[in-house]
């Protein structure tokens, strides 16, 4: 018993260090987010992305599966240095933010995000989308979002883009999402969800993640509270 005790005040001990040199953050899902530094803040993991007090990300710490450290090299970098972040980059603010100003439910916002990015503000997807909610360039102009690796514009631009598909289908979320991932074109082609197995998973994958969510919000709150909407499920 004094064993496992003394593990984990190890544990929360090494939580609370600073990371050495770089690390990265690998997700569940595959991704990795690239910190000078980590706190654990709750039931979040707090990621200074340039080691600056004031530049970070949170993330669900059940989101993140392990670390991996890089130590520092005299070698310059190959490649050109990764866009800075802004200053003082609160992911739950923003999609609270964007969800307000376009009337959506943060929950569903979120689960875009993680089925899009897993909360890496700089992915870059094989088609060239960019950021956390994974903007094509051309979107992202129409949308007139300058970079789309400013975490702040590009979830405030996916989200008012997210509102407007639901707005052209009438708010069905499964034509919604099927296009956010496949494009307009390619539903309206279908009349639906095209059949490609990517983005019939995708679409799966956040009606699975958001009613996840209104069923745990539903079972923490009294058996009076109103029962929470959850998002139909995607036909086979």
């Amino acid at each position: 018993m004094k064993g496992r005790f003394q593990l984990a005040l190890a544990a929360l001990i090494l939580a609370a260090l600073p990371c050495l040199a770089s690390d990265s953050a690998i997700l569940r899902n595959g991704f990795s987010i690239r910190h000078e530094r980590r706190q654990i803040i709750g039931t979040v993991t707090r990621l200074y992305i340039d080691g600056d007090q004031s530049s970070f990300v949170d993330i669900p710490t059940a989101e993140i599966d392990h670390f991996e450290s890089f130590p520092d090299s005299p070698t310059p970098p190959t490649n050109p240095p990764p866009p800075t972040l802004p200053h003082s980059f609160d992911l739950t603010q923003a999609v609270k933010d964007a969800s307000g100003t376009y009337r959506l439910d943060p929950d569903l916002v979120t689960s875009v995000i993680r089925a899009e990015s897993g909360f890496n503000v700089r992915a870059v997807s094989p088609k060239g989308a960019q950021g956390l909610m994974q903007l094509m360039p051309q979107t992202a102009t129409q949308l007139g979002v300058k970079n789309a690796f400013d975490p702040q514009a590009n979830v405030e631009a996916g989200t008012r883009y997210l509102r407007e598909l639901l707005e052209r289908y009438n708010f069905d979320l499964i034509k919604a999402l099927a296009a956010y991932n496949a494009g307009p074109q390619r539903v309206e082609q279908y009349n639906g969800v095209p059949p490609y197995y990517e983005t019939k998973a995708y679409v799966a994958r956040i009606v699975r993640d958001f009613n996840k969510k209104k069923l745990a919000a539903k079972s923490s709150k009294p058996s009076s509270a109103k029962k929470p909407t959850a998002a139909p499920t995607p036909a086979n």
